[in-house]
């Protein structure tokens, strides 16, 4: 994006309706392998909600505290992990001052994990529509990378969703699947 220092990676934006906690593990796993192979370092993750507090109101807050305590635990590895983060504080170190929230994430995230496809589709759009953000879709989880891209997306957003298929691929040492002509 024009205005934001580093690139963000957006989950789930186009897959998993409604995942539940096992598989936002998974999301939350294999988006910090992707940062990794990617050559990128320890990303910092923001788990999302509505709020930044715990609360029994909005199960995403408990999802986030949960998926805390299992990097804690070793259950999730490669990351800084943190949420429940309201979008303003995940991305903007002045909001996560003004909140006081005080975490290595915090204002400085790099992977947004959203509660569900809803939340991650609407916030993809928005970054690519209203702030002009360049971006790539991509499946991450199969044996080999799926590009995956919207009827409405630009040839610049299919062309990077190739380049950072490629790339994962040759991190991964991942041959080529062409199809048959």
């Amino acid at each position: 994006m024009p205005t934001h220092p580093d690139p963000l990676f957006v989950t789930d934006a186009a897959i998993n309706i409604f995942p539940d906690l096992d598989v936002k593990r998974d999301i939350v796993q294999n988006a910090i392998d992707f940062f990794r192979d990617l050559g990128l370092g320890e990303p910092r993750v923001a788990l999302l909600s509505a709020v930044e507090t715990v609360t029994s109101k909005i199960p995403s807050t408990i999802d986030a505290a949960a998926l805390c305590k299992m990097a804690e635990r070793g259950q999730i590895t490669g990351g800084l992990l943190d949420g429940p983060l309201a979008f303003d504080n995940a991305i903007s170190p002045e909001a996560a001052e003004i909140k006081g929230i005080k975490s290595a994430v915090a204002g400085r995230a790099q992977i947004l994990v959203v509660p569900d496809l809803e939340a991650g589709n609407m916030l993809a759009k928005n970054l690519i529509f209203l702030a002009k953000a360049d971006a790539a879709g991509i499946v991450l989880g199969a044996r080999v990378p799926i590009i995956l891209t919207s009827r409405a997306d630009s040839v610049r957003t299919r062309m990077a969703s190739c380049a950072i298929a490629v790339l994962l691929a040759h991190a991964r040492r991942i041959p080529a699947v062409l199809p048959k002509v």
